[in-house]
């Protein structure tokens, strides 16, 4: 398949609306008129960057400017909304193009209307609290495959330290301890494998908790002075 291969799909739809269309006018695939509005479209075989750059520089000239993509290379992919979250808040249309089909080769996805944004504010308040609830600032932006310390598991580490050092403890007594309200989840969910239950209501820390708490001295050397400060 060739970017060329889109052009008479694109061509025939947009002649059958009334425009007038012409190829390749000053390094634009496509230019389409009607009514004094000018339409750009720029064809491509996948998805990328320089569809972009390209469908964004020809904004400088009209609004409406469009992408003109094949339709298999639609994929159920996380990456392929992205694409069009993209598209769609740079005010770019999007035109999927099925060249197996000759009488339903052109669907319109997005038009390229001005995008309007609507805070996640659900996400900022999740965000302001995970930042609240780290204490420290251990870990390194930009790396991939490493395990993160959120703010969830800090607070079992700082459950695992008290218990490993008060031993058997309540959900209660640990909160006393200024460990939080989430304690009781963590020790019963045992996400990681770090807790066991000894009786009712009383939790210990496993042996797997002790060895792996060692692998964040930081946090374990600062909830160990907490204790030694306020005392048993």
């Amino acid at each position: 398949m060739k970017e060329s291969d889109l052009f008479d799909p694109v061509r025939n739809y947009l002649s059958a609306n009334g425009y007038r269309v012409r190829a390749e006018v000053k390094n634009c695939d496509i230019v389409a008129s009607k009514d004094n509005r000018i339409i750009i479209i720029e064809l491509k075989l996948t998805p990328n960057l320089e569809l972009i750059f390209q469908a964004t520089e020809r904004q400088r000239i009209t609004p409406s400017v469009y992408t003109a993509l094949p339709r298999a290379v639609i994929k159920s992919t996380k990456r392929w909304k992205k694409f069009k979250y993209i598209l769609k808040r740079l005010g770019v249309g999007l035109i999927l193009i099925d060249l197996d089909d000759p009488n339903d080769q052109i669907e319109i996805i997005l038009h390229p209307i001005k995008f309007q944004k609507k805070k996640n504010t659900r996400l900022k308040s999740s965000i302001i609290r995970e930042l609240d609830n780290r204490s420290q600032n251990l870990n390194i932006g930009g790396i991939n495959r490493t395990k993160i310390i959120t703010a969830y598991k800090e607070n079992a580490i700082q459950i695992a330290v008290y218990l490993n050092k008060l031993g058997a403890s309540s959900p209660k007594k640990l909160r006393s301890y200024q460990t939080g309200k989430k304690t009781l989840s963590i020790l019963s969910n045992n996400y990681y494998g770090w807790f066991q239950r000894i009786s009712r209501g009383v939790y210990d820390v496993t042996s797997v908790g002790k060895k792996e708490i060692q692998n964040f001295p930081g946090l374990v050397k600062k909830y160990q002075n907490y204790l030694e400060k306020i005392g048993d």
